[in-house]
């Protein structure tokens, strides 16, 4: 028999395939289109301020930009498009007549139940012939019966009494479904005719050819040669090449400047003739005379030299925009000035693409450098530049005269806490005698005590499981810090009990972990940053270093959520006591280590810590004789002094077990704490409370 395909003309079956097909692309694009947004800019809170800086409708209008480009709509419109199709479908498929094949019954026929006797079915044949037979039968012209219909009619009665009655028939019927035997197949595609109607294939096989063997390509490729071009802080390895030409272990924070305007980016923003337009313009404004050390824009003798050495003129324009930027140098041109706002977020990436080349190379100056350098972009401030330039209205003849007034030595800056912890009178005095109104001191004053200042309480060392570090144990190094706004009263006293970091259950480590984890949530507001076009979380940037080699000893850890609220419901400070830990191996050899704590914030200028800390390592044998002498000093059970023990109600102690840490268990123990000895007499000196010095 032969085979008969045939397509869905009526249109009942080809929406559900169309349906599911747009669906498996539709859904997951519009959950990636809609979902919402988990990163950190997008979801903490926001320090209250009125300020406004005088290009504030710039740097708006590049947030604006972002959040377009953030706002997929690409995706939305693929989306959108779809559920129209989606919804088309639907329709046509409610609304279409559906004609359900009926499976040929001869029982049905006949008026009979399955079961009856061949006697019972010969007596029902015989009426039946009485009145329908073609013979008998008049054509009932209100039932549109014609002579032809009732031909058919008598055919299939005829047809299922002999399948009830002959055995060849019905084992025909039994086997194929059919007292005529074995029929044709009829193989329905769920496709409209017109796919495949004479003329219409060439088209199909176009659109075949658009989607495979165009656009599949076209994208894969796109995504492909996309992520190979881009670190993964999405920046250029072109990029990143130049960033290590122009790595120096000498580098300062105005190197670190000069180094980030040679990234590939910028000539994206700087297309065509904005490649040097207005370039002259700029370096007048910059260049102008400022203090005795810098210009106006701050650029010190070097910067200068380093600016006229630039050849190029895209990079030359590049550093001279972002002094500009960081100097808040006002230019007369619109377009420069949009420029100007543009570039900075841009360096931002580059410098965060330079740490981890500053870190490859390990010394310390380049990278404590490009952290300070991230504090000046995101606060659009040059490097060494007064602190209070973070703080509304205020600008460098303000913040001189508040200076000269407050500080004895001109040789350092008056810091924001410093500022802050001035008595309120003498504070308000000394800014609104340098030119703020009481109702711009009142905004100063709420913008500063709301900062997120960290101050660190304690720091030490502990190994997991041990009384004593030991060579090549997994240390880690604790710091118990609170978030203490600058100028905040009524602070809570510390708590002992906060300042120390008990260890958890071995058994219950696992789930410990994961509580851990989900209760570091809590972030600390948004970076006020007025002049910077980003939203931007701050981030603490905690490593240790060699003084002495000026080398990074201990890599950096970065924190930008915390395990304890920040702020109150509202808004409020809540003084709680935050847990931050870095993990590292011990070294090798015993003997007493000595390192220096950089703690620093990469939003604000001032608020960093750094300060001495040791580390004792003890050799194994010290930790086996305390094993000993905690045998001899405590009886076990099985000894007559234990049992003697166990007559009087004391309990007997049995032996410390001291956990060794492999090299296999480093991953697992990564976040499990320990019950070392904390004391600051202890002759481990595992625990380290350490004096400040002021930056």
């Amino acid at each position: 028999m032969s085979n008969d395909y045939s397509y869905d003309q009526e249109g009942q079956f080809f929406p559900f395939f169309f349906v599911t097909l747009s669906a498996l692309v539709v859904v997951p694009v519009t959950y990636s289109a809609f979902k919402k947004s988990t990163e950190l800019e997008n979801t903490a809170p926001r320090i209250e301020s009125s300020f406004k800086p005088k290009d504030a409708d710039l740097v708006e209008g590049q947030k604006r930009r972002q959040k377009k480009k953030e706002r997929k709509m690409k995706r939305i419109l693929l989306a959108v498009g779809g559920w129209i199709f989606i919804a088309f479908n639907v329709w046509w498929m409610i609304n279409t007549t559906r004609s359900a094949p009926k499976i040929w019954d001869p029982y049905e026929i006949l008026g009979l139940t399955p079961g009856v006797t061949e006697r019972q079915v010969q007596s029902k044949y015989r009426k039946l012939s009485v009145t329908l037979h073609p013979d008998k039968a008049r054509p009932d012209e209100s039932k549109n019966e014609t002579a032809e219909t009732i031909n058919e009619r008598w055919v299939e009665i005829i047809k299922a009494y002999k399948t009830l009655t002959d055995e060849d028939v019905r084992a025909n019927y039994e086997m194929y479904g059919n007292p005529d035997g074995k029929q044709s197949t009829s193989i329905g595609i769920a496709l409209p005719k017109f796919l495949i109607a004479e003329g219409n294939g060439k088209y199909v096989m176009i659109v075949y050819g658009a989607l495979l063997g165009i656009l599949l390509p076209y994208f894969v490729g796109s995504w492909w040669y996309g992520s190979q071009k881009r670190t993964r802080e999405k920046v250029l390895f072109d990029s990143v090449g130049r960033l290590f030409k122009e790595f120096n272990e000498r580098m300062d924070d105005n190197a670190v400047v000069s180094a980030l305007s040679a990234g590939e980016e910028y000539k994206d923003i700087l297309k065509g003739h904005k490649a040097d337009a207005g370039l002259a313009q700029i370096e007048k404004r910059i260049l102008a005379p400022g203090t005795n050390t810098t210009t106006a824009a701050g650029l010190t003798t070097k910067d200068q030299a380093k600016l006229g050495d630039i050849d190029d003129a895209t990079r030359r324009k590049t550093l001279a925009l972002l002094w500009a930027y960081l100097g808040r140098i006002e230019l007369d041109d619109a377009t420069l000035n949009d420029e100007k706002i543009e570039i900075a977020p841009t360096a931002l990436a580059l410098n965060d693409a330079f740490i981890p080349i500053c870190l490859a190379y390990g010394f310390t100056n380049p990278t404590v450098a490009s952290y300070k350098a991230a504090q000046c972009i995101i606060q659009a401030i040059p490097p060494g530049a007064p602190p209070l330039l973070q703080l509304p209205y205020l600008n460098r003849n303000i913040v001189k005269q508040i200076e000269e007034s407050a500080l004895s030595s001109k040789r350092r800056h008056l810091t924001v806490q410093a500022l802050m912890d001035m008595p309120a009178l003498q504070r308000r005095e000394l800014i609104t005698k340098a030119g703020l109104s009481l109702p711009e001191y009142d905004s100063l004053v709420k913008v500063a005590s709301q900062l997120p200042r960290l101050v660190v309480e304690r720091v030490f060392f502990k190994v997991s499981g041990e009384k004593y570090v030991l060579p090549n144990s997994l240390v880690q190094f604790v710091v118990k810090a609170r978030f203490i706004p600058p100028g905040s009263t009524s602070i809570p006293d510390v708590h002992p009990s906060d300042l120390e970091d008990d260890d958890e259950d071995e058994t219950n480590t696992k789930a410990a972990r994961e509580e851990e984890e989900e209760a570091r949530q809590h972030q600390p507001p948004l970076a006020h940053a007025p002049f910077y076009g980003r939203d931007h979380s701050p981030r603490w940037n905690l490593f240790l270093t060699d003084a002495r080699q000026g080398k990074i000893a201990v890599p950096p850890f970065t924190f930008q959520t915390f395990n304890k609220p920040i702020l109150t419901a509202d808004g409020k400070p809540t003084f709680a006591m935050q847990t931050l830990k870095m993990q590292f191996q011990a070294p090798p050899q015993a003997g007493l280590y000595r390192f220096q704590m950089h703690m620093i914030c990469d939003s604000y200028v001032g608020f960093d810590d750094k300060r001495d800390v040791a580390m004792m390592v003890e050799d194994e044998s010290k930790a086996e004789e305390d094993d000993e002498e905690d045998d001899i000093s405590e009886p076990d059970e099985d000894t007559i002094a234990g049992q003697m023990a166990a007559l009087r109600g004391q309990a007997p102690a049995g032996k410390p077990k001291r956990k060794t840490v492999t090299k296999g268990d480093e991953d697992e123990s990564s976040d499990e704490e320990s019950g070392t000895d904390e004391d600051v007499d202890s002759e481990s000196e595992t625990d380290t409370d350490t004096d400040t010095d002021e930056e």
